[in-house]
């Protein structure tokens, strides 16, 4: 959610901006906007649209010469998504410029005082309050544009990552987070600055991520310094080594990042296993896990907590964990946990689930968890993010960027971790056999192999898509294990193609969604060979009997649901509890085929962003 690019150094900073703001697309954006310094003044240009309206409309109104620039795209929080509202903002001197990520949630206050001392504004944002606060402390404080943003921000209350720039100062970038994340490339006498690494993965390797509450001056050809801002105390900054490469941000050949990260489960799966499970030994690693046994086995129960997609994978973890460790598990939404009064004790174990490890109502939940005294454990996607380092300790999906806004590779990689950790505890609290155990490990094994026999499906899931791009509702039924997979299918049908779907457990059918039932209401049946399959096929024949369009996701080989189904997709027998694995794949590309037929913007669909980093 919204983007930040920047630029400074050497090179001409036009490009690499508005390269840097392509990669940055995903996460979901309504506007964008661009200021270049060519030496003498600044320009800038935005507007309402796409990175490609920006590129027009900066080709007739701005020059493209300078070498220290920002930009961004805005996903819009305070005032409608136009060109004036769009970012960078301006102060009223035309001095300073910003771009920001977040909420400013005193802007109101702020903006009356600054109005009051003759400030005007032309935006509705929180934005353009915030980089004329910076203004007024500068010139009432006397200082330089360092202690003047730091100052400004101790004042605001909100989350921000900003870039500000001074044009009488042309040779720095101040920067400063809190609850947004801001990375720094380091180049040779070169600094990027972005939401994420992705903008700058050609340049450099070397990067910092700064911490809540952390600013710094980031200057050409000298150290970056990063300080405190509320006690201007200085900060070791840590640089990594970047693990990510160019081509994993590329579409590869596919025609969408969705279809390419479908495909890509066979592969993602296996590096989120790889080290940790070793079947052969009959064993499965996990430091983090291993190094904090005793507290997970002396666990008065397990409580989830995440939002969205992650929230359906510990769904389905719930029904694992219970299962296989007897441990009793809660899975809550982030976003409730974090506004009410939860019942926390210190033997509670809290995990918490986030492809981006930045997701705003997640990190609140585990700051809460954490001052009840409960140990949290941390399940998320990227390093180095602010979940991975809040958390007390935690496993890293390894399933590679994830670009498009509809998770799919994100899922799959965090039950498959959630798996791994279940079965360890199982084995080392005795709640399962050694043979049971071993006969998992193996079957998890095998899981990438029958994702790639399952693909082949492609086509015949595209048939069938074509007859169903019209519809306007579509249900989605499972049980057990795959009541959560149903609830994950709708939510990829609802977020690509707006056709409004709903997922139930199928036996909750009769006591009210059945009424809907129609020849032309398509239903998803997910009805696995093992688990529950007779009462499904039940609920089958019950919802045929009134004219529903069944189409059933079932076990190789099946024959009963086969007879009565409009459609049937196949896929490879496995262990009941890893079934959501492969459940799910086809319901990935029902959605993905029926989104393109109905020419939706399939990686970046409305009003979505990946990483939402506010509330």
């Amino acid at each position: 959610m919204c983007g930040i690019v920047g630029y400074i150094g050497h090179r001409e900073a036009y490009p690499i901006i508005i390269s840097g703001l392509k990669r940055l697309e995903y996460r979901g954006y309504d506007s964008a906007g661009i200021a270049l310094y060519d030496g003498n003044d600044l320009k800038v240009a935005k507007t309402k649209g796409k990175v490609s309206d920006l590129i027009e409309k900066s080709s007739k109104e701005i020059t493209k010469t300078g070498s220290i620039g920002i930009g961004h795209t805005r996903w819009a929080t305070h005032g409608a998504p136009n060109d004036v509202n769009s970012h960078p903002h301006a102060s009223n001197s035309g001095d300073l410029v910003i771009v920001h990520n977040g909420i400013i949630e005193n802007y109101e206050g702020l903006k009356k005082e600054l109005m009051a001392r003759g400030y005007t504004f032309k935006s509705d944002t929180d934005t353009e309050v915030l980089i004329n606060l910076i203004e007024d402390v500068k010139k009432k404080e006397n200082v330089k544009l360092g202690k003047a943003v730091q100052i400004a921000l101790n004042q605001v209350i909100g989350a921000y990552a900003i870039v500000v720039f001074d044009k009488n100062k042309p040779n720095e970038f101040v920067i400063a987070r809190l609850g947004s994340p801001l990375a720094v490339g380091i180049g040779k006498d070169e600094f990027f600055i972005a939401s994420d690494a992705s903008p700058f993965l050609e340049y450099t390797k070397n990067a910092i991520y700064l911490e809540d509450e952390e600013m710094a001056i980031v200057r050409p050809g000298k150290e970056i310094k990063v300080r405190k801002i509320k006690d201007d105390s200085l900060v070791v900054p840590y640089v990594q080594e970047l693990q990510m490469n160019l081509e994993e941000i590329e579409k590869g050949g596919y025609e969408h990042f969705m279809l390419k990260e479908i495909h890509e489960q066979p592969r993602a799966i296996r590096d989120t296993y790889r080290g940790r499970l070793l079947s052969n030994e009959g064993i499965i690693k996990m430091a983090g896990v291993e190094d904090n046994m005793k507290t997970f086995l002396n666990a008065n129960r397990i409580i989830i907590i995440a939002c969205g997609t992650s929230w359906h994978a510990g769904l389905v973890a719930e029904y694992i964990f219970e299962e296989f460790t007897r441990i009793p598990v809660e899975v809550e939404y982030a976003s409730e946990f974090r506004y009410r009064n939860p019942v926390i004790y210190e033997n509670d174990v809290v995990i918490a689930i986030s492809q981006s490890g930045e997701t705003a109502d997640t990190l609140a939940a585990i700051k809460l968890a954490k001052s009840k005294g409960a140990f949290v454990f941390g399940v998320c996607n990227v390093v180095g993010s602010s979940i991975a380092r809040e958390t007390h300790a935690g496993a890293y999906t390894h399933a590679g960027p994830e670009i498009g806004v509809a998770s799919t590779k994100a899922f799959t990689t965090q039950i498959t971790v959630l798996t791994l950790m279940a079965l360890r505890l199982a084995r080392a609290k005795g709640t399962m056999s050694s043979s049971v155990f071993r006969s998992y490990l193996y079957e998890l094994e095998l899981i990438p192999q029958k994702i790639e026999e399952l693909l082949k499906v492609d086509e015949h899931v595209k048939n069938i898509a074509k007859q169903y791009l019209l519809s306007t509702n579509c249900l989605y039924l499972g049980r057990g294990y795959n009541f959560p997979v149903a609830l994950e299918g709708a939510l990829k049908l609802k977020e690509i193609s707006y056709i409004h779907a709903e997922g139930y457990p199928a036996a909750e059918m009769k006591h009210g969604p059945i009424a809907l039932i129609d020849d032309r209401m398509p239903v998803i049946v997910i009805a696995p060979s093992k688990g529950h399959y007779e009462k499904v096929v039940s609920n089958i024949q019950e919802i045929k009997s009134r004219k529903g369009k069944i189409i059933a996701i079932v076990t190789e080989g099946d024959t009963a649901v086969k007879e009565i189904a409009d459609h049937v997709i196949e896929i490879p027998d496995t262990e009941e509890a890893l079934s959501p694995l492969l459940a799910t794949i086809p319901l990935q590309l029902i959605s993905y085929y029926i989104a393109v037929m109905r020419n939706c913007n399939v990686d970046q669909p409305r009003n979505l962003a990946k990483s939402v980093t506010v509330e």
